[in-house]
């Protein structure tokens, strides 16, 4: 993996993005070429119209971003990629229209778009059609020493059986810790030279798996294993990067202190997201006002009771802040004002609220929330306050989430399904504590895009 603005992105998604811009590029040239051919008009330079090919590269792009055709899924089933990347297609379509609407003259003319869009489609299924079996191949994946055979070993192992894993365990060594729970683990004093051995499995990068490190750190074979340019990395920093959460089974309050991270407070970037919120739910509340009002008559015609409601939850930094929400159950859906966690197939939802919670039409009313500057468009979803008193009795670092804004989406809802329970949160938890940690603008960006995904494939929506 490579890590760009503090986020990992595997290896081949990112030779693949690249690709696919080129060809994107060369879709738009060869579109405007046939179409010039056609009209008998005069080929000119491409030096003369960098505007309308880079405009369509990069909005079509955007695009296969947003629809996840650069996820495991897509990776995996050329199908699954067929169908993400007509999808992608016209969702570039709109934003070109959209883009030709404000900056005439920036993207390219409608008969170029309808030779270039056919050239990509073309271009990006026989690409992943000719490097389908490199990309899926070892050739892009690491080669692991796993230093532990335990259950922390046994985790390991089963996240290289995943299809989408990143790297191949070329060994383990048992560290004598206790009864070894991987076959085929080698004894410690079987290996005369830890550090050769290393070399010898031509390995890139040594994972601590170690129960226990008290008495069983090999302090001066890692000294001389990462003097040979070969990567150590703890357990909880090894799960942090390939499952893009933090995973509350392994970390402890040292690790948060001495791993990096945690810099949303830096000046530059917190103005950047202030600004942005600003300008996105200005925009937002702009453009779907007509909706917000068209499904509040729809909700006050469907059920008694108002069609908004308000609600108490908690955000940055423990502060206590009401956002506001269309109505999506029935007015008597928390009876003396109890907190109750939403169920599967709920029957206090109505049918209207069914359909708005599945588009996520009912979340719209708190982009006034963001405007006003009590949460971000990005961030961990703001909980109530009788769940968080009571999830922060139950699970540690609970309340590290609330160092930033909670958001209307976030790097947890793009990775989870929709969570009604105690397991649930502590899932979504590790997801929010990766993002707290690693935020930059770039992981807004990526997550915006992938709500777009999620808003047309939605999982798990109660």
């Amino acid at each position: 993996m490579i890590r760009l603005f503090k986020h990992y992105i595997p290896y081949p998604v990112l030779f693949l993005g690249l690709i696919d811009f080129l060809l994107l590029l060369m879709a738009a040239e060869a579109g405007w070429i046939l179409r010039a051919l056609q009209i008998d008009m005069a080929v000119d330079s491409v030096y003369d119209r960098p505007g309308p090919i880079f405009s369509f590269a990069f909005a079509l792009q955007l695009a296969l971003v947003a629809v996840g055709v650069y996820g495991s899924e897509a990776l995996q089933s050329l199908r699954f990629a067929a169908a993400r990347i007509l999808v992608a297609i016209s969702l570039g379509v709109i934003f070109l229209s959209l883009l030709a609407f404000v900056m005439p003259g920036i993207t390219l003319w409608r008969s170029n778009s309808l030779y270039a869009m056919a050239l990509a489609i073309t271009f990006l299924m026989a690409v992943r059609v000719l490097l389908g079996t490199i990309l899926d191949s070892d050739s892009f994946k690491r080669r692991l020493l796993i230093l532990g055979a335990g259950p922390r070993a046994g985790r390991i192992a089963a996240l290289e059986k995943r299809q989408e894993s990143g790297f191949i365990i070329a060994g383990y060594v048992d560290m004598n810790e206790g009864p070894s729970k991987i076959d085929g683990a080698i004894r410690r004093q079987d290996i005369g030279d830890l550090p050769q051995h290393v070399i010898d499995l031509e390995v890139s990068e040594v994972v601590l798996a170690l129960e226990e490190r008290r008495n069983s750190l090999p302090v001066a074979d890692l000294l001389t294993i990462k003097t040979t340019g070969v990567h150590v990395n703890d357990m909880s920093s090894f799960l942090e990067r390939e499952t893009g959460r933090v995973d509350l089974d392994s970390v402890n309050p040292s690790w948060f202190i001495f791993s990096d991270g945690f810099s949303s407070g830096r000046r530059l970037s917190t103005a950047f997201k202030r600004g942005f919120d600003i300008f996105l739910s200005f925009l937002l509340l702009l453009l779907t006002g007509p909706v917000i009002l068209l499904f509040a008559l729809l909700i006050k015609l469907e059920s008694r009771g108002g069609s908004f409601f308000k609600q108490e939850r908690v955000g940055l930094y423990g502060q206590k802040f009401s956002i506001l929400k269309l109505r999506s159950m029935r007015e008597d859906a928390e009876i003396g004002g109890k907190a109750i966690w939403a169920a599967e197939n709920d029957p206090r939802i109505t049918r209207i609220g069914r359909f708005i919670r599945k588009v996520r039409i009912d979340e719209l009313p708190q982009a006034w929330s963001v405007l006003k500057g009590e949460m971000s468009f990005v961030g961990p979803r703001p909980e109530r306050p009788q769940f968080v008193d009571d999830l922060q009795t139950k699970m540690p670092f609970y309340a590290e989430r609330h160092i930033v804004k909670p958001g209307i989406t976030g790097w947890a809802q793009i990775n989870y399904p929709y969570g009604a329970s105690i397991e649930d949160a502590r899932h979504k938890l590790e997801y929010d504590l990766y993002y707290a940690k690693n935020y930059t603008p770039f992981l807004d960006l990526l997550i915006i895009l992938q709500t777009i995904r999620v808003v047309l494939w939605p999982e798990g929506v109660r």
